[in-house]
């Protein structure tokens, strides 16, 4: 996983741009793998600025399309019709496109324009959080006292810890010169040590000066003369309409003078004072109305070297003023001289060594939810698996399986008649082509007799007859846990409309527990707002002994960290510590013992009470020095009384996506689900059981 980091602003024309070309800058210092990306770019059809101007300074080897996932118009729809999940879904792919061939990115965050202006806070908190991106907060002081700078970071940054977003730094840009210790020390004052990187940069004129370029451009002017000087900066305007011997004592050095093309006086009088030792240097002239000079006047420009830089617009001189005064300057790809004075001026006031060991220090404490189930399809992708689905005429089943379909995750079979499954199909108007399904019918097809066989000699020792096996082969929960045992398919899903005992009996009866294991147990992905995380058991087992906790302890663990979370293990109580006695909690204790001794590579904590396991205040006063106690992510209960009902509990009152229950301990995947469940509880499911099913193939 790459490193990056999130530059995001509390305001428009705050300067994000130059903290994005220093970060960029010190990032190529560790590595040429940099990647640039913006979630969300301006409309207009052309190239984003910012990514044109970063890609092409730094020569970064990425492709413009691979540099941005929306535009604000696409952003603003999706956001309008309650789709935030998309949105979110959407940027987090584009960036895992990039972050595949890169080891740091920097992002830069939206630039409070147009409707999304009052939401792109927090949707800047979200991305960066869902990107598992540390933020580096930039405010502006321009014009402002120092109280007035540097309150609003205070409250974009508690605003965004809150969201669960981690800060890695707060740079206060556009600071007076004169003033910068004073920035400093209020930063300081404000901030203390729950900030480490403070970074004061101060305003520089020329870096907010429009150049004649780039007027030029966004007036869409005809550029008549001087192109070796547009580059220059522009310090103001004058419009000329008064006569030549007026307007020449108004002239000020850098001025952009506006004056009417048929103005021939002023024309030739201004070229002559930008060459005059007795008045200051102009940075061009700028003709308004449609006019051009005078075809005598044209050939006198024509013939001056270095000529001053002349550019024409249609429009007449007070429209033309009006927009040449609104015209914001903006860091772009061509101004080298703009990009190394940005670059210098990061490098002059930023600490690099503390901004390094920031980036280095800072980490997300577990996975979003959005990330999470976006790397669940990704993982299921990159290696796809058969996965048996034997609930085929359930319309939430069907919807699954062509989104599944669409999506490319999986290869699917569907077991019963092919006749009843495109009847349902057409009956629940689901966009699927039966045609190209797998679909297989038990009753027909040629495997049920070496299936009945098989299941035969499994359970001759129970009584099995020959005959009844044939029977048990009609019944599609037996027919597709065969298919996974002799390896017509890596794994099965079912439940939405049979029982758990339904779906999981037959994979205890044929494909039993791993090697190692010996029971079967659950657990659910608690997609919570801070982060997924791990409980269990909550659907199998009652009252397991603590040898059976310690080994559901020890599943969970694995199950979680196959799935990208880290495992720290509490084995959950009424007390913590030694605090407690009695019969449940002394086998709690026992299971953390036996787990410990089995597995020391693990972070295991037990006997310990919920609240000393997530809040890490309370972990300070019941169990200090834990590396469990606070920070848990794997969530072991004692029985499935507690478990069940505090899945559900949370699931109801927080809103969290539970996705689950995952069975763990059986040789191959097979996975129940609720008769409650969605249809993303299907597809969540489905995924999960191919990964299950690629890490059972890897053993």
């Amino acid at each position: 996983m790459s490193q990056s980091l999130y530059v995001a602003a509390t305001e428009a024309d705050s300067g994000k741009a130059l903290v994005a070309l220093g970060l960029t800058e010190f990032a190529l210092r560790k590595t040429t793998r940099v990647g640039f990306f913006r979630p969300v770019v301006p409309d207009g059809g052309g190239r984003d600025e910012d990514i044109a101007l970063v890609l092409e300074h730094f020569a970064l080897q990425q492709h413009d399309e691979d540099s941005y996932a929306l535009t604000y118009r696409e952003a603003q729809a999706l956001l309008s019709e309650n789709r935030a999940d998309e949105l979110l879904e959407r940027i987090i792919a584009a960036y895992k496109k990039l972050e595949a061939g890169c080891d740091f990115i920097v992002c830069m965050g939206t630039d409070y324009l147009g409707e999304m202006a009052s939401l792109e806070f927090e949707l800047n908190c979200e991305i960066a959080r869902n990107l598992g991106a540390p933020v580096l907060m930039v405010g502006s002081a321009h014009g402002k006292t120092l109280d007035e700078a540097v309150h609003p970071l205070a409250i974009a940054v508690d605003a965004c810890r809150e969201r669960g977003g981690q800060v890695a730094g707060v740079f206060l840009n556009k600071a007076d010169p004169q003033r910068l210790d004073a920035c400093r020390d209020a930063l300081a004052g404000h901030f203390g040590d729950r900030i480490g990187l403070k970074a004061v940069i101060p305003f520089d004129a020329r870096l907010g000066r429009p150049t004649v370029r780039e007027i030029a451009a966004r007036l869409d002017a005809e550029i008549l003369s001087g192109g070796e000087r547009l580059d220059g900066l522009v310090s103001g305007y004058l419009v000329a309409a008064m006569q030549l011997q007026h307007a020449l004592t108004w002239l000020r050095e850098g001025q952009l003078v506006i004056t009417p093309g048929d103005r021939g006086d002023i024309i030739v009088g201004m070229l002559q004072a930008d060459r005059s030792a007795r008045y200051p240097s102009l940075a061009g002239l700028l003709l308004s109305g449609g006019q051009r000079p005078e075809p005598s006047i044209q050939s006198l420009i024509e013939g001056l070297p270095d000529s001053l830089p002349i550019i024409a617009v249609s429009a007449d001189t007070y429209t033309t003023a009006t927009r040449a005064l609104q015209i914001k300057s903006k860091l772009s790809a061509g101004d080298r001289g703009k990009i190394e004075r940005s670059i210098t001026a990061f490098n002059d006031h930023v600490d690099t060594e503390c901004l390094e060991s920031q980036v280095r220090n800072v980490r997300f404490e577990g996975v979003t939810p959005r990330m999470f189930t976006y790397n669940l399809m990704q993982r299921a992708k990159a290696d796809k698996r058969h996965i048996v689905l034997p609930e085929s005429t359930d319309a939430r089943v069907l919807r699954a399986a062509a989104l599944l379909i669409e999506r490319e995750a999986v290869r699917l079979t569907l077991l019963g008649s092919r006749q009843d499954v495109e009847k349902a199909i057409r009956r629940h108007a689901i966009l699927l082509d039966a045609e190209a399904l797998d679909i297989v019918d038990p009753a027909t097809d040629g495997r049920r007799e070496s299936y009945a066989e098989t299941y035969f000699e499994l359970r001759r020792h129970k009584g099995m007859t020959l005959d009844a096996a044939r029977d048990c082969m009609l019944d599609v929960s037996y027919f597709g846990t065969m298919m996974v045992y002799r390896g017509d398919a890596d794994g099965m899903v079912s439940g939405a409309i049979h029982t758990t005992q339904h779906t999981v009996l037959p994979a205890l009866q044929i494909i039993k527990t791993r090697p190692g294991c010996s029971i079967v147990s659950s657990v659910f992905f608690m997609c919570l707002e801070g982060g997924v995380v791990v409980y269990g058991d909550c659907a199998v087992n009652p009252n397991p002994t603590a040898e059976q906790l310690a080994e559901i302890a020890i599943s969970s663990a694995d199950t979680a960290k196959t799935f990208g979370i880290e495992p720290r293990v509490a084995l959950l109580s009424y007390s913590s510590g030694t605090s407690g006695t009695g019969a449940d909690v002394e086998r709690v204790r026992e299971a953390t013992r036996i787990a410990r001794e089995r597995r020391p590579d693990l972070l295991l904590e037990g006997p310990i009470q919920y609240d000393a396991a997530v809040d890490a205040g309370v972990a300070a006063q019941k169990m200090p020095g834990s590396p469990v106690a606070g920070r848990a992510t794997v969530f072991v209960f004692p029985d499935l009384n507690t478990g069940n009902n505090t899945y559900k509990a949370v699931q109801r009152e927080t809103g969290a996506l539970a996705i689950g229950p995952i069975l763990q301990g059986l040789a191959k995947p097979v996975n129940d689900l609720s008769r409650g469940c969605t249809v993303a509880d299907i597809v969540n499911t489905v995924v999960i059981t191919a990964i299950q099913a690629q890490g059972a193939m890897a053993r």
